[in-house]
């Protein structure tokens, strides 16, 4: 039986958690021990539980209101040793001693009936963290419901009181969140910490003789005092649903596309997702066989800052315990170093990266001791051509690497936004548009595990009239 202290659940005297640090270490360590009882070979587990709130406003009105706490544990075990070994998951939300106990025997029988891998395993001893340092990554926000959507009232009305064409909205958002956990394995590892996360996001639509059109921003940090300011959100949302009035479509063309520095997260992400393991070792990505290779321009260089502290992805180890570390992923356009966690690495003859469960803070900057252009320097270097603030649909094939979007923006000529766009397609192929980027902007911006500047390509197809 698993130990009985296990199960006793105590409010945190320091926090709103239900359990302590050290009661979820127990679960872990009761988990591990049980499952070497019942033959597994080696065994994973990951105890966490969060709680937080989400509050949207509509138009002043509270729309949605929803306070949530959970808990979870997810048991991974492994009979035999590679290249013979045989994996099982179970997962459960109820901490009970039973059910505790229950979820390893169900991982086991699922290892039972598996195919053999020769891939599959726990992490070399060698990769796992030796030192799990303090990031600064829990700034708990004790928000009462009231403050909350006060908050998302003051962004939504800021939006409105810019012009009497701000008519309707999608609302303005108000998350926080915290979490904490504990990650444990069979070969000695155990560690875990807590963190936070809070958002506010604001859309609003603009009306002006019958047509519509809608924009959004958004700010998320580790503290809440770096959230941005309500108001000043909410009225940048505005300003930009505002200049979206008047959009129209334009021909169909070859020209300079601007990607405005959240839409170039989304576009650094689809580099991200060729440069993966699954799709590597796959075989269905464009950038199987490229390391070490030109990918990009040589005027980019991407750097990876797991350790960075109060970043938004940082984490001093990956979902397997493996020890992440900073590390220059493309230098000079150059592709340094994949993704990988230690299936997809062994599947591809290579190590780890620490990358299981995703990427940790990653940094665009445009290569050379040159300062980057700001963002009027980015109009100005694109010209004549497209400023994308947009996009639609889901259009990357990252096998060839053919890109095609719904994109809506502005028309820019000689440096200066001249009209809005709308119902337009661009399309091209990554492997040109990563190798075709003529600048990267210092108009940063974070977005989850990405930041990035506006990002410039050379030349790509605008499908409109």
């Amino acid at each position: 039986m698993l130990h009985r202290a296990v199960i006793i659940a105590r409010m945190s005297k320091s926090h709103r958690f239900t359990y302590s640090r050290e009661q979820l270490r127990e679960f872990a360590t009761s988990i591990l021990a049980h499952a070497k009882r019942l033959g597994a070979s080696a065994c994973e587990c990951d105890v966490s539980e969060g709680y937080g709130l989400s509050v949207t406003v509509r138009k002043g009105e509270v729309d949605t209101l929803e306070h949530n706490r959970d808990k979870g544990i997810g048991v991974t075990v492994y009979l035999g040793e590679r290249p013979h070994a045989r994996r099982g998951h179970a997962s459960t939300s109820d901490f009970s001693a039973v059910a505790l106990e229950q979820s390893v025997a169900a991982a086991l029988a699922i290892a039972r009936h598996t195919a053999e891998d020769d891939c599959a395993g726990p992490p070399e001893p060698a990769l796992l963290a030796r030192e799990v340092p303090d990031l600064d990554l829990f700034h708990p926000w004790n928000l009462a419901t009231e403050e909350a959507i006060d908050i998302a009232r003051r962004c939504e009305a800021a939006a409105f009181a810019l012009s009497h064409k701000l008519k309707n909205s999608e609302g303005a958002s108000l998350t926080s969140q915290q979490s904490q956990f504990v990650f444990a394995n069979s070969l000695g590892f155990a560690g875990g910490f807590p963190t936070s996360r809070h958002s506010l996001w604001c859309s609003v639509i603009a009306e002006d003789k019958g047509l519509m059109q809608r924009d959004d921003w958004y700010s998320a940090a580790r503290l809440p005092g770096k959230v941005a300011d309500a108001a000043a959100l909410g009225r940048y949302a505005g300003a930009r649903a505002l200049a979206r009035l008047g959009a129209r479509k334009i021909s169909t063309r070859r020209a300079p596309v601007l990607f405005e520095a959240p839409i170039a997260t989304q576009l650094i992400g689809a580099f991200v997702s060729a440069a993966s393991g699954g799709n590597l070792y796959r075989k269905a990505s464009f950038l199987a066989d490229s390391l070490g290779k030109q990918v990009f321009s040589p005027l980019v260089t991407i750097e990876e800052s797991p350790l960075e502290r109060q970043g938004l992805a940082s984490s001093p180890f990956d979902e397997e315990g493996v020890a992440t570390q900073p590390r220059l992923v493309v230098r000079d356009g150059r592709l340094e170093g994949y993704f990988l966690g230690c299936y997809s690495a062994r599947k591809l003859g290579l190590q780890s990266t620490g990358s299981a469960g995703g990427h940790h803070n990653l940094s665009v900057r445009q290569s050379g001791a040159g300062p980057a252009p700001d963002f009027a320097g980015m109009l100005r270097k694109l010209g004549t051509g497209l400023l994308v603030t947009e996009l639609l649909g889901q259009g990357v094939n990252l096998l060839t690497g053919d890109y095609s979007r719904g994109a809506a923006g502005y028309w820019v000529e000689g440096g200066d936004i001249r009209h809005p766009v709308e119902e337009i397609t661009i399309a091209g192929n990554l492997k040109e548009m990563l190798r075709g980027i003529v600048a990267v902007g210092s108009d940063v911006v974070v977005r989850g595990a990405r930041r990035s500047g506006s990002i410039l390509v050379d030349h790509m197809t605008i499908a409109g009239d």
